[in-house]
């Protein structure tokens, strides 16, 4: 196949035409780098070569802006990766983000629960279901949540507190704190001791 055009496009790429028609948008750099121009020849494996070394190297850029901004889970950012190269070459850049140790799940995952405990105040199940969403395993997510979950019922106590609690006085308010707190992950049990904990204090 003959090189015919190459074309410079956003975001670092360059779209690569093969016998007069658009063949695939490469990372410009790896482009560069492969020694390739209009007028020179490739084959197929040399083009398949060639998206894979620009897949891999887009994904390991694309990783490092992420996690300049925040820390993520693994998976999580293998998935946002994912979303400008094929799926093997994010997990790729995500495992190597690991072993280099700029992905840690398990800081990130304490950090995350301490905040969603903290600043969200959502419950032990709602917080397991947001860290299961991120890709952490189920036996780190337990060890966690038993590291760091509040008690349900002083957690309750502690948003009517600061939040729900002004709206308990008439029936309307009283639907809206109990969905809210069910919202945030938390049982009927706990809810219902927390409100009544909540009210015989003001008695």
């Amino acid at each position: 196949m003959l090189i015919t055009a190459v074309e410079p496009r956003r975001k670092g790429l360059s779209a690569l035409f093969l016998d007069g028609e658009f063949a695939a948008n490469i990372d410009t750099e790896t482009l560069l780098r492969s020694g390739l121009r209009p007028g020179r020849e490739i084959d197929d494996d040399q083009l398949h070569g060639l998206i894979l070394e620009s897949d891999n190297r887009r994904a390991g850029e694309k990783a490092l802006y992420l996690l300049e901004h925040r820390n993520h889970s693994q998976k999580e950012l293998a998935d946002k990766i994912s979303r400008i190269t094929t799926r093997e070459a994010a997990e790729a850049a995500a495992r190597h983000m690991a072993e280099l140790g700029l992905v840690n799940d398990g800081e990130y995952a304490r950090d995350l629960a301490a905040d969603l405990f903290r600043r969200k105040g959502y419950s032990a199940s709602r917080v397991r279901r947001e860290l299961l969403q991120k890709g952490i395993e189920e036996e780190l997510v337990q060890q966690i949540l038993e590291e760091k979950a509040p008690d349900p019922v002083e957690k309750i106590r502690e948003l009517l507190d600061k939040k729900y609690g002004r709206l308990l006085g008439d029936e309307k308010g009283r639907r809206r704190s109990i969905a809210a707190l069910q919202r945030l992950g938390y049982g009927w049990d706990d809810i219902r001791a927390a409100i009544n904990q909540f009210e015989n204090e003001d008695e």
